[in-house]
C-alpha cells in the first residue's frame, strides 16, 4: 500500500498517475484540506504538519510514502526521511530530472508556492544535474486557493488572467520547459499551457509517481494488493469529493472520510 499526502487537492495529480502506472496497488490519500494552503506557513509549522500527515498514514499498513506537495518536499523531506523506516519520495528531484531531459535550450521555468520558491529547492536540484541551465522561478500564491475553490475550467477567465500575470517573466525569458512545482498546478495545466504555448510542462505529481514506481519495482516492493483507493481529509468531505471526481474522472462516493489530524 502506498501512502500519499498533500495540503489539499493537489496531490490527486499524483494519485491519478499512480492509478495508471500501478493499477493493482492499494493507495491511501490524505488531503489536509482543513489547513490548506501550506505554501504560506512557517518552516516550524510545516515540519509539524508534515510529521502529523506522515504519522496518520503510518497508522495504515503502507510500505512507501509519496509526499505529493512541493512545499513539504522543499522544506521537510529530509526531516521525514530521518524519522521514517520506509521510503519517502518527494516531487523535487523527479521533476528536476524530467525538466533537464526535456529542455532543448537549457532555460527552465519553475512555479510554486512562495515557500517553495524561496527555498530554492528546484534550482538546486536542477543545477546539480545541469550546472549550465538557466532557471527562472516565480511564486504563484493564488493558484492553490483558485484550485481548491474550483476555478479550474479551461476557459476560466479569473484563473487565466492570474496565470498571464504570474507567467509573464518566465515567458519573456524564452524558457522551453516549465516545472509545475506545486501539485495543485497540473489541475489547471490547460490554462497554463494556453498562456505558455509550445512550452513543455512538467507535472510534478506525475513525475513523483513515476519515481516511486521505479523505486518500488527495483526493490521488489510492488504487492499487487488489489488497487483499492481510500481518501481522508481534515475538513468537510463534500467540497473535496466534487472537485476530486471532476479531476480523477471517476466517482469516489463513500470512499472519503474526515479525520482530526491534530490527534496525530
Amino acid at each position: 500500500m502506498i501512502g500519499v499526502f498533500d495540503s489539499g487537492l493537489g496531490g490527486l495529480t499524483a494519485v491519478r498517475a499512480l492509478e495508471k502506472i500501478m493499477p493493482n496497488e492499494n493507495i491511501i490519500y490524505f488531503g489536509d484540506t482543513g489547513r490548506v494552503p501550506y505554501g504560506t506557513r512557517s518552516e516550524s509549522t510545516l515540519l509539524k504538519y508534515a510529521r502529523q500527515d506522515l504519522a496518520f498514514l503510518r497508522t495504515h499498513d503502507i510500505n512507501a510514502v509519496l509526499v505529493a506537495c512541493g512545499t513539504v518536499s522543499s522544506i521537510a523531506i529530509d526531516d521525514l526521511r530521518s524519522i521514517s523506516d520506509i521510503p519517502v519520495v518527494g516531487v523535487v528531484e523527479p521533476s528536476a530530472e524530467a525538466a533537464v531531459k526535456a529542455t532543448k535550450n537549457r532555460i527552465i521555468g519553475v512555479i510554486g508556492t512562495g515557500v517553495t520558491v524561496a527555498s530554492g529547492s528546484f534550482n538546486k536540484a536542477i543545477k546539480k544535474i545541469a550546472p549550465d541551465a538557466k532557471v527562472i522561478t516565480t511564486a504563484c500564491p493564488l493558484f492553490v486557493p483558485l484550485v481548491e475553490n474550483g476555478f479550474i475550467e479551461k476557459d476560466n477567465e479569473i484563473t487565466r488572467l492570474t496565470a498571464e500575470k504570474y507567467l509573464a517573466d518566465i515567458k519573456a525569458s524564452g524558457a522551453d520547459t516549465l516545472i509545475l512545482g506545486c501539485t495543485h498546478f497540473p489541475i489547471i495545466s490547460d490554462i497554463i499551457a494556453s498562456v505558455m504555448p509550445g512550452v513543455t510542462l512538467i507535472n510534478s505529481g506525475e513525475e513523483a509517481a513515476k519515481s516511486i514506481y521505479t523505486m518500488m519495482k527495483n526493490e521488489n516492493m510492488l504487492l499487487g494488493d488489489g488497487g483499492d483507493l481510500s481518501y481522508f481529509v481534515s475538513d468537510e468531505i463534500s467540497g473535496f469529493e466534487k472537485i476530486a471526481e471532476m479531476f480523477l474522472g471517476h466517482s469516489i462516493n463513500g470512499q472519503v472520510r474526515k479525520i482530526n489530524i491534530e490527534e496525530y
